[in-house]
C-alpha cells in the first residue's frame, strides 16, 4: 500500500513533442498521412488474402496475420499520439496509460515471434518445395500463430504488472509520447535492477531467440539458393524471401537497439524517434515492401478491380 496509493487516480503527462512546439504540427500532418497509408495497406492485404482463393496459402496467412498485427499496433497509438500533437492537452488516464501498454508489448512481442514463423515458412518454400504443402498444413499454421500470440501475451503480463507497480514518488510526466516501459521505468524513483533485469531477460527471449532462428532459416535458404544452377530458379527464390528480410531488417533493427540497453543510459529525444519509426512508418512500408515485387497480390487486385468493374458494368 504503500507504493503510490494513488496510482488509480493518477493522469500522466505525455510529455512527447511539447519542447518543440514548431515540429509537432508537421508531426501531425507526417503521422496522419502514414497511419492512413498504413490502414488502407494492411486492410488491402487482409481482405485480399481473404477473397482471394489464390492467396488462401500459408504464406498468405502470415501475412494478413502480420498485417492485422501491425494494423492493432498503430491503431493503439497514433489516435492518443494525433490528439496529444493537436491541441495542448498531452494527459493520459492511469488506465488508459496501463491498457495502452499492455496492448502495445502483446502486439510488438507478438510480431517479434511471428516473424521468426514466416522465415521457417520461406524456409521450406525454397528449401523444401515438394514437401511444402504437407509441412505447412493449416492444422500447423494455425498453431504457429496461436503460439506467437501466446509468447505475447505471456511477456505482456509479465512486464507490465511490474512495470506498473514501480513507486513513482508522486512523479506524473513521461517523457515521451505513449507510455512505453523504458520510459515508465525511467520515471521511477525505486532501485529498478530487478525490472530491468527482467526486461533484458524477456528481450533476448522473444528478440535474440526469434533473430537467431531468422538467421539460420535464412542461412540453410543461402546454402539452398547457392546449388541452385538456373539464373530464373535463384530470381525465384530471391523474390520469395527479400520482401520478408527487408521487413526483418526494419523492424529489430530499432527494437533490439531500444530494448537490450539499459535504462539509464536511454536517450529519451533518441527513443522518441526510433519508436516513432518502428510504430509509424515500418508498419506503413510493410505493404509496399510485400506487394512491389509480389506478382501474386498484384494479380488479386487487379482480379477484385476487374470483378467490380464487371460487376457495375452489368
Amino acid at each position: 500500500m504503500a507504493r503510490d496509493n494513488d496510482s488509480y487516480q493518477q493522469v500522466f503527462i505525455l510529455v512527447g513533442f511539447s519542447d518543440r512546439p514548431q515540429l509537432e504540427i508537421i508531426l501531425f500532418a507526417f503521422v496522419l498521412v502514414f497511419y492512413i497509408l498504413t490502414l488502407l495497406g494492411n486492410s488491402a492485404i487482409i481482405f485480399l488474402s481473404i477473397l482471394d482463393a489464390r492467396l488462401h496459402t500459408p504464406m498468405y496467412f502470415f501475412l494478413g496475420n502480420l498485417s492485422f498485427l501491425d494494423l492493432c499496433f498503430t491503431t493503439s497509438i497514433v489516435p492518443q499520439l494525433l490528439w496529444n500533437l493537436w491541441g495542448p492537452e498531452k494527459t493520459i488516464t492511469y488506465h488508459g496509460c496501463v491498457a495502452q501498454l499492455y496492448i502495445y508489448m502483446v502486439l510488438g512481442s507478438t510480431e517479434c515471434v511471428l516473424l521468426a514463423v514466416m522465415s521457417y515458412d520461406r524456409y521450406v518454400a525454397v528449401c523444401r518445395p515438394l514437401h511444402y504443402t504437407v509441412i505447412m498444413h493449416p492444422r500447423l499454421c494455425l498453431q504457429l500463430v496461436t503460439v506467437s500470440w501466446f509468447c505475447g501475451f505471456l511477456n505482456s503480463f509479465v512486464m507490465c504488472p511490474q512495470t506498473m507497480q514501480l513507486s513513482r514518488c508522486g512523479h506524473h510526466m513521461v517523457d515521451h509520447f505513449l507510455c512505453e516501459m523504458p520510459a515508465l521505468i525511467a520515471m521511477s524513483c525505486e532501485d529498478t535492477m530487478l525490472v530491468e533485469a527482467f526486461a533484458f531477460a524477456l528481450g533476448v527471449a522473444l528478440l535474440l531467440v526469434p533473430l537467431s532462428l531468422i538467421l539460420i532459416s535464412y542461412s540453410m535458404i543461402a546454402a539452398t539458393v547457392l546449388r541452385i544452377k538456373s539464373a530464373a530458379g535463384c530470381k525465384k527464390a530471391f523474390n520469395t524471401c527479400s520482401s520478408h528480410l527487408m521487413v526483418v531488417s526494419l523492424f529489430y533493427g530499432t527494437i533490439i537497439y531500444m530494448y537490450l540497453q539499459p535504462a539509464n543510459s536511454y536517450s529519451q529525444d533518441q527513443g522518441k524517434f526510433l519508436t516513432l519509426f518502428y510504430t509509424i512508418i515500418t508498419p506503413s512500408i510493410n505493404p509496399l515492401i510485400y506487394t512491389l515485387r509480389n506478382k501474386d497480390v498484384k494479380g488479386a487486385m487487379r482480379r477484385l478491380l476487374k470483378g467490380e468493374k464487371g460487376a457495375r458494368e452489368a
